[in-house]
């Protein structure tokens, strides 16, 4: 929990990568529940965010994406659900290919659009999103690439970036819920965790480090890569 708040805090994303792919590796918890603990402690974070630039949220770029996200993170859930259930090899590999296709995109991204994506383009990517986002409540990549390809106001792009995904991790907690997966031990991991995460942002803000943000964001994404791969190779492999 504490590197994966610091891999957030120095570079603006990758709290849930990291978390999945560290947990992951070490088989700490089942992914179901690693899943779920990470989407509700990303809600809590991105709650106090969004007090102060709710106002800057570019709402047709919002709606756009939050309706072509909804299908996709209930497909998303009800895959893991039954992936969990019968093909745990299958899983293992999707998740590491996840984290190394995600870790692929934010270190190559793509350049400023001269005109505004069309909606199609926007809900494509909001489906793409929910779909890892309800598999592994990883679906931030897919938007972030899309949102900072578009000719929009930083302050908008933000804080319409961040309300999408809050709303998408809102709609997956629901659908967990409603389908009876949020078990005991992922509250038990929410409860352990809040005070890691707080305490790690807390400090990162008191005492802000020095570090290059793009020499941090390469050091995260080479780690995201190499766990990728291990979990995947573990998983194919049967350890």
């Amino acid at each position: 929990m504490v590197v994966a708040t610091l891999a957030q805090g120095l570079t603006g994303f990758a709290f849930v990568l990291v978390l999945l792919g560290l947990a992951g590796l070490f088989q700490l918890a089942p992914v179901t529940d690693l899943a779920n603990v990470a989407t509700t402690l990303a809600v809590l974070g991105a709650a106090a965010m969004l007090r102060t630039s709710l106002r800057h949220v570019d709402r047709t770029a919002y709606r756009e994406a939050v309706a072509g996200s909804a299908p996709g993170v209930l497909a998303g859930v009800l895959l893991l659900q039954w992936l969990s259930a019968n093909v745990m090899t299958v899983l293992g590999v999707l998740l590491g290919v996840t984290i190394f296709a995600c870790a692929i995109t934010m270190l190559r991204p793509g350049n400023v659009l001269p005109v505004r994506s069309s909606g199609i383009w926007f809900g494509g990517f909001g489906l793409l999103s929910g779909v890892l986002g309800g598999l592994f409540s990883a679906g931030g990549p897919p938007l972030v690439y899309h949102f900072y390809r578009q000719p929009m106001a930083m302050e908008a792009l933000r804080a319409t970036l961040v309300a999408a995904l809050t709303t998408m991790s809102v709609m997956r907690i629901v659908v967990v819920l409603a389908t009876g997966q949020f078990s005991l031990l992922a509250l038990k991991m929410i409860l352990l965790a809040a005070p890691a995460v707080l305490g790690t942002s807390w400090l990162l803000r008191r005492y802000p480090p020095r570090w290059r943000r793009e020499t941090v964001l390469r050091i995260v994404c080479v780690l995201l890569l190499a766990t990728g791969v291990s979990i995947a190779a573990s998983a194919l492999l049967g350890r």
